[in-house]
């Protein structure tokens, strides 16, 4: 039961826990709020105010976990060890500061967010739900949990709440969202939220490998240079090239890109 200052008495929150097997279960949810609130009325001789379900699911919860030995992540430019350490490093600032860690955990829906959106479940529910358990603990920290054990290892985990659905919606009736279902081979809610935390937990390790090393803009900047090249005019080979010579120049811009462009092709 919760006191708000705004009203004259004081307000009941009733939950209902439904167990909805594969279907996300939006309007299963609804529908029975719907059903027991006159039965609420009677009861306390109040008032019911909302009948909707809530998108934290906290009983939903997916789990995947990843350990790496250090020469897995061993490069030419920087040793294993060294990379562990970058990453326990990245990962501390994020659990510490709410800044990062809102970075942090976009990154991870990076991952999950198109998984979600192709097989026709409810991405802003996800994220939602995602963020409120972020700062679960009155204070919004990292979704992974990265450390290392007693061999070195790098040990990664993310268990975050996942309501996703095979059946209902757009996961039904959307032919793009059964052939993207079709090529995962799930046959279960949980095996597709599994994959999601999956999905989440690898994108993670890339961004914080990336930032605990060579930087993450060398990364973003080959993407935009890909979408510099094309927009002026690039076309087959020309757009590999193209964002190479601005990569390497660090000099990606649209009139560089024209002016590189117009010089090659003049060349022959």
């Amino acid at each position: 039961m919760y006191l708000c200052p705004e009203l004259t008495g004081p307000m009941l929150v009733a939950h209902l826990i439904v167990d909805v097997r594969d279907a996300m279960g939006a309007n299963t949810v609804n529908t029975m709020a719907e059903a027991v609130a006159p039965l609420m009325e009677e009861i306390t001789g109040g008032k019911v105010r909302l009948r909707i379900l809530s998108n934290l699911a906290d009983l939903r919860l997916a789990r995947a976990q990843v350990r790496i030995a250090p020469e897995l992540l061993t490069t030419t430019a920087y040793k294993g060890e060294e990379v562990i350490e970058g990453i326990l490093d990245a990962y501390n600032f994020a659990v510490i500061d709410p800044y990062r860690a809102a970075t942090h955990n976009k990154g991870i829906m990076n991952g999950i967010d198109p998984l979600i959106v192709a097989t026709g479940n409810d991405w802003r529910a996800v994220e939602a739900g995602a963020h409120a358990y972020a700062c679960r603990n009155g204070h919004y920290g990292s979704l992974t949990t990265w450390e290392k054990d007693r061999q070195g290892h790098l040990v990664g985990t993310l268990e975050m709440p996942m309501p996703v659905g095979l059946v209902g919606g757009a996961t039904k009736t959307h032919p793009l969202a059964q052939l993207s279902l079709r090529i995962l081979g799930v046959k279960s809610a949980q095996e597709l939220a599994e994959i999601a935390v999956a999905v989440g937990l690898a994108q993670n390790l890339g961004a914080l490998r990336a930032l605990s090393t060579e930087g993450i803009q060398r990364g973003h900047m080959a993407l935009h240079a890909r979408n510099i090249a094309l927009s002026a005019g690039a076309r087959g080979p020309e757009v590999d090239w193209l964002v190479k010579q601005m990569v390497e120049a660090r000099d990606v811009r649209a009139d560089n890109a024209a002016a590189l462009l117009a010089h090659k092709r003049a060349e022959g």
